[in-house]
Order: C-alpha cells, then structure tokens, then sequence
C-alpha cells in the first residue's frame, strides 16, 4: 500500500468536537487513518485517539495524505447511526484542494464511474462499464498562477474518488503522489483537505456542520 518510508507527523491531537456519542478530530496529512499491514504501519489516527478515548470506534477514513474533519463514535449506537447515514449518503462533505491548471469554468459535476486498477492497486481508474457510480460537484474558489482552489463536494464515497475525478478533468491535485506528474507532484504534501462534514447527531438526530480550517 504505501511504498515510501512511513513517518507521520506527531502532532498533538486536535479535537473539533466531543460529547457523550461523537468525537471529531482534524487528521494531520500523512497520518494513516487505520493501521497497515506490519508493525512499522501501526501508528494512525484511530490508535491515537483510543489512547485518549479508548471507546472510540470507527465510522469512516480519510486517505494517509488527506487531511481534515474525521468522526469517531464513541458508543455502537453512535457507530450504527452515524454509519448507515454515510452508507445511505446523508452525511455531506466538503473538500478544499489545489489543483494543477487554472480551471476554465467556474464550477460543474463530474460524473465517472471507478474501479480499482488491479495490477496497479491501490490506484483507481474509470471504467465506465464496470465502474461503480461515482459523482463529484466542484466549485472554483479562485484560478491564477497556474493553479486553481476549489471546492469538492462528493455525492459518493468512492476510493481516491476526487482523486481521480480532478485528474479526469486534466487538473491532477497538486502533491498527489499517485495521480500527479512533473511539477504538479513537486509539493510539500497532497493539497487535499476535508473542510466541513455535516451529519445528524446519533442522540436525537440534531444536525451537526464541523469545519477544520484548511492549512494550505
């Protein structure tokens, strides 16, 4: 899965939002959310928050290169709830990311299916006959010096999903290490960040919107 050194960063963790059900955390970039094969793979971001909350169950993950808003449960009501909200696509998310090229228009829907790219996995690929449906509505924050801010807004929750769907458009996201070329690679990290995630909450079905401030 990950072919270069794994050392993530050791930032303290950063909590977005705590009560008796839910736990929201900003995911540091090049953090694995869950651990990987072998023990040089074990540090991630669930083991560190069971350090803090050792109840903590998962409910969903973030790519090791993508950073943001991540919800943990912290009761099996809690995950049961807020996972079928993400299996029933009632969960909304929003993503900020740098992409490569200065986008033309201002904002679209891109509509491909995906499916792993098996001798190159874990590389996904549209294939559009037997591909799994996947859409992402995009937005242009701003477009200049080569590159373009924009906003994703998935409607599926596909693997490498905007990923792919940026580089479909011909704009790569700056720093991809698996998607991106040339320059567009030439990047600290991978300018990709989930900004906001809305869902109701497992205790009486409030709404909820944590946002957790894009660092690039």
């Amino acid at each position: 899965m990950i072919g270069d050194t794994y050392s993530p960063p050791q930032d303290p963790l950063v909590i977005l939002h705590a009560d008796h059900e839910v736990l929201l955390v900003d995911k540091p970039s090049g953090l694995l959310s869950v651990p990987g094969k072998g023990e040089h793979l074990a540090d991630c971001l669930i083991a560190r928050v069971q350090a803090v909350f050792p109840q903590a169950l998962l409910v969903h993950r973030l790519d090791r290169d993508t950073s943001g808003v991540m919800v943990f449960a912290l009761t099996p009501h809690a995950q049961r709830h807020l996972g079928l909200q993400f299996e029933n696509r009632q969960t909304k998310k929003t993503y900020v990311a740098r992409v490569w090229g200065e986008m033309a228009a201002r904002s679209g829907t891109v509509d491909l299916p995906l499916i792993v790219d098996w001798p190159n996995r874990p590389l996904q690929m549209v294939d559009p006959v037997n591909g799994r449906p996947a859409q992402t509505d995009w937005r242009v924050v701003r477009a200049r010096d080569g590159e373009t801010r924009v906003r994703l807004m998935p409607r599926t929750g596909r693997s490498h999903q905007l990923r792919v769907h940026m580089l479909a458009l011909g704009h790569p996201i700056l720093g991809d290490p698996f998607y991106a070329t040339g320059p567009a690679r030439d990047h600290p990290r991978l300018m990709l960040h989930s900004e906001v995630l809305q869902f109701r909450h497992p205790d009486g079905g409030q709404g909820m919107k944590i946002t957790a401030p894009c660092p690039f």
